[in-house]
């Protein structure tokens, strides 16, 4: 992968923003490559209905929707290839990003690696994660045919899985730390399923740990409800608690981040680095939903292409 040439945009990630951008950069013949380490789409890819995007009335599934802008990026000449990328530093002329161990060299790079899933943190969710523990209901819910969840969390995303895995299991008890946080139109539609009795709601709830029987399944959940313990019999559980943003990569780059790890951006949506931008959930300020992501992706590959044009400029006076 190792090379001498200077690629005109590495973008990094390949959900909905840096799509965008990359049809707009590409569009323009701007030489682009994208490296993705787990899956086109992000986030966007692994939830069951986009329902707020704009131009689909009925909403879209968030595979569908990441197949789409994947397809229209790779039709105008975006480069996508996976990869894991560990480091960003800046050369003066050119940026560097480490891809798998190689490096690639950029006039400019584009950070767009989103977010991921908050974890529990509670004795048995990573030793059965994927075994019982999961995080995409998308991905997961058709293995829990006629069982019995447990959904943890009460934002719009705990919200919109649960309601989501019912046409699935025999019933699903949502655990929430405090109160439900969800959107009016999610509680009401929630409401729907709760008085169906195919939704129990548990408030003022903490799980403790994630329970297996001998022969290593998972087939309960430890939890406080109100103070009191409780064992509650589940087949599986999924967690929805809020997401963190994927910077751990950019430690020792010089990017700076705000307090939450979000990298901060100007209003062109450059970092403090020279040529490095940053775009959708990863930015600070971002408003966290699809449509603002594939704008701010859109917008950075204008200034990209701007500060592009300027330093040939700058190069042949």
């Amino acid at each position: 992968m190792e090379t001498k040439e200077i690629r005109d945009v590495v973008m990094i990630g390949a959900g909905p923003s840096a799509l965008a951008a990359a049809i707009y950069t590409t569009r323009e013949d701007i030489d682009t490559v994208l490296y993705e380490k787990a899956i086109v789409g992000g986030l966007a890819a692994v939830t069951d209905k986009v329902d707020n995007y704009p131009g689909f009335p009925d909403g879209i599934e968030g595979m569908t929707l990441a197949d789409q802008l994947q397809k229209q990026a790779e039709r105008f000449g975006a480069h996508i290839e996976y990869g894991d990328v560990t480091a960003i530093r800046d050369e003066g002329d050119y940026r560097v990003v480490t891809v798998d161990g190689n490096e690639v060299k950029a006039k400019t790079v584009l950070i767009a690696t989103g977010s991921d899933y908050n974890k529990l943190g509670i004795p048995g969710e990573a030793e059965y994660y994927g075994r019982g523990v999961h995080y995409c209901a998308t991905c997961d819910g058709a293995f829990y045919r006629e069982k019995r969840l447990a959904v943890v969390g009460g934002g719009n995303s705990g919200v919109q899985e649960a309601i989501f895995l019912t046409r699935f299991t025999s019933h699903i008890d949502l655990l929430v730390r405090s109160t439900l946080k969800a959107s009016e139109v999610l509680q009401h539609e929630l409401q729907k399923f709760v008085d169906e009795g195919k939704i129990t709601i548990h408030l003022q709830t903490t799980p403790t740990e994630i329970l297996v029987n001998e022969q290593g399944k998972v087939n309960a959940v430890a939890m406080t409800e109100n103070g009191e313990a409780i064992r509650l019999e589940v087949d599986g559980v999924f967690v929805f608690v809020g997401l963190k943003p994927n910077t751990q990569f950019l430690a020792g780059s010089g990017v700076e981040l705000d307090e939450r790890g979000l990298v901060k951006t100007d209003m062109h949506l450059a970092t403090n680095i020279k040529g490095v931008y940053a775009s959708g959930d990863v930015r600070s300020g971002a408003t966290m939903q699809v449509a603002s992501a594939v704008g701010e992706g859109a917008t950075a590959a204008l200034n990209i292409r701007e500060f592009i044009t300027e330093e040939a400029r700058k190069t042949q006076q």
